[in-house]
Order: structure tokens, then C-alpha cells, then sequence
């Protein structure tokens, strides 16, 4: 994209304004908060509540078990440890950590206004330039067992678990694209990959299609739901119905992959700031600069290609960099 962000209004007169708020606080949000931390902006990152789905302090890795793909631990790193360690590293250079839920963004004019813990009266913050780590959130089935087994044998993520599921049956819950790709990086290591789809017809472009139905270790289960998933500590089956004959059958499945989609954490913003036509916050040019000047965003709630840790992390070091130059070119 080639257009300029617009400029808020400047109104910049208090003493305790910061120079930078980042909201919210998985791989993004922290990298953003140690990189400014170190460039001695004196960063105060608003990372979220625990009972919050939509921006669990610490991000998605919070929820994940053993993380084996992200570079400098040869012998992998649990991925709430790795989150701590994150978190540990912003604080040890002075980055000001607020265990809270951001109600509201007044991103009208600058400095912008910030409220935690209710959207009435001033802002309880305000800031010259603001970093939007909220991330994205997974969409799932609405299984009480999903909250028990999430990084016990059911997964949202073939390339960071599809490892170890190595010569086992599995199952991939989805028709679209994202589904057919999960299917497909999964169909290198287990035994067999079954998709679970609730139509007839798949939705992923022709060509995914053609791939999936090609390989020899994918199957399709045609008009179904999953029902439930059976285990206590991990999966040990699937129950699935079918929406024709209304059969309900438990499937022996030790692994599940649930793909419907991701929903990018916008909500706080979606009116204030341009979005792409899939709802993720839109960035410029290669940076993280969204259409607000002195707004910048960073990890999954811009980035819903790679959804990486590794790559959230690389994108919160841009946006860090990128509020440092704009702060110093406002004469911050």
C-alpha cells in the first residue's frame, strides 16, 4: 500500500503522557515493549486479563504446550516459559507491565486516550503514539472438551504440533483453504488425515482441493459435525454425527486440528482504524504504521498469513522501531 496514514490533531500539553502504550502482550507485544524499553521511551504495555479468550496475557503460546520451532531452544521450550522469559526481559529494562483489559481507544486526536477497567470519565491513560499487539483468535467448535484438551492432542496450528503426531490418525476440522493446507503439512508426518467437513462441497480454491485429493494419506469425512472429543488428559477419539443418516459415531482419532478460521482482536478499533476485507488491521508500505499516524500494529491482528510466534515477534521489533523514528521526527 502507498497511502499516508492521517495525522490526529495534536493536543500535547501534559507531563504524563506517555510516549508509548502497547496493548496487548503475546511475542508482538513483548518484543514491541523491549525494544522501546531499551531505546528509553519507558514503555507501559497493557497486557490483558487471564479469563480473557480474546487477549490472554502472554498470547496464544500461553495455551500451547511444547513450542519446538522457535530459534535458540534446540530442545524445544514450554510456551507459557517462553512467554515468561519474554516478559522477564521487557521488565528487566524498565517496561511498565499492567495486568488489565483496555476497555476503550480514543484515537481521534492526539494524545490518545486510553481507559482500563471501563470506557467512562477521562482516559486512564493517554499517549503519544500507540502499538496494537491484541493478536487473533482462533475460532473453535464450542466443546467444553476443547478448553481440557487444547495443547493436549487438540491443536489450532499444523506447524507448530503437526511434529507430534508422527505415524498417527488424525483429523482436521474445516473446508476451506486454511484446512486443506493444515491437512496437507500435517499428511508429512502422520499416518493418516481424515478432514472432517459439515457440507459436501469444499470451500478451499479448486487447486487446494485438487492437492488434498491427490495425497494419498488424506480422506474426507462428508456431512458431519464433530460432536465431542473424548479424553480426559488427551484425545483418545472423536464424536462425530452425521447430518444426513444422523448416525453418531466415535471416531478413533488421537489428534485434532481445528481450522475454521481466526478472528483478528480488533474490536476496540475496528471503527478508527482500516482493516482489510478480512477484518485484520491493514499496515503500510512494509511497516507496521496502520492509517492513524503515530498508530502502529504488530503480530496476528495484522498478520494472518504466517501466524508465527517467530514471525509476531520480528513485526513487534518493526513496530517498536517504527514509533521510536516517528516519535523522534515529532520531537519526542
Amino acid at each position: 500500500m502507498s497511502e499516508s496514514p492521517s495525522a490526529p490533531a495534536a493536543a500535547d500539553s501534559s507531563d504524563d503522557v506517555r510516549n508509548v502504550i502497547i496493548v496487548g502482550s503475546g511475542p508482538a507485544g513483548l518484543t514491541a515493549a523491549i525494544y522501546t524499553a531499551r531505546a528509553s521511551l519507558d514503555p507501559l504495555i497493557i497486557e490483558g486479563e487471564p479469563s480473557s479468550t480474546s487477549d490472554q496475557p502472554g498470547g496464544q503460546l500461553m495455551l500451547t504446550t511444547e513450542v519446538e520451532n522457535f530459534p535458540g531452544f534446540p530442545d524445544g521450550v514450554m510456551g507459557p516459559e517462553l512467554m515468561s522469559s519474554f516478559r522477564a526481559q521487557a521488565a528487566r529494562f524498565g517496561a511498565e507491565i499492567l495486568t488489565a483489559k483496555v476497555t476503550r481507544l480514543d484515537l481521534s486526536a492526539q494524545p490518545f486516550g486510553v481507559w482500563v477497567g471501563g470506557d467512562d470519565g477521562e482516559p486512564t491513560y493517554r499517549a503519544r503514539s500507540v502499538i496494537i499487539a491484541t493478536g487473533a483468535s482462533s475460532l473453535m467448535l464450542g466443546l467444553e472438551s476443547e478448553r481440557r484438551l487444547l495443547g493436549h492432542g487438540l491443536s489450532t496450528c499444523a506447524t507448530c504440533d503437526g511434529f507430534f503426531f508422527r505415524d498417527q490418525d488424525i483429523c482436521v476440522v474445516g473446508g476451506g483453504d486454511s484446512a486443506l493446507e493444515e491437512a496437507m503439512f500435517l499428511s508429512r508426518f502422520a499416518r493418516t488425515v481424515t478432514v472432517i467437513h459439515r457440507r459436501e462441497e469444499l470451500r478451499a480454491s479448486r487447486i487446494m482441493q485438487d492437492r488434498a485429493m491427490a495425497n494419498e494419506k488424506i480422506s474426507f469425512l462428508w456431512n458431519n459435525v464433530v460432536e465431542d472429543i473424548v479424553g480426559d488428559d488427551k484425545v483418545e477419539g472423536v464424536v462425530t454425527r452425521d447430518l444426513v443418516s444422523g448416525d453418531v459415531v466415535t471416531q478413533p482419532f488421537t489428534g485434532v486440528f481445528v481450522a475454521i478460521g481466526h478472528r483478528p482482536n480488533t474490536d476496540l478499533f475496528a471503527d478508527q482504524l482500516a482493516l482489510e476485507d478480512n477484518g485484520y488491521l491493514r499496515t503500510f508500505d512494509g511497516t507496521s504504521r496502520t492509517s492513524l499516524d503515530g498508530v502502529f500494529a504488530c503480530g496476528d491482528v495484522q498478520d494472518h498469513w504466517y501466524r508465527q510466534a517467530i514471525t509476531a515477534a520480528g513485526s513487534g521489533c518493526m513496530a517498536a522501531i517504527d514509533a521510536e523514528r516517528w516519535l523522534e521526527s515529532h520531537g519526542h
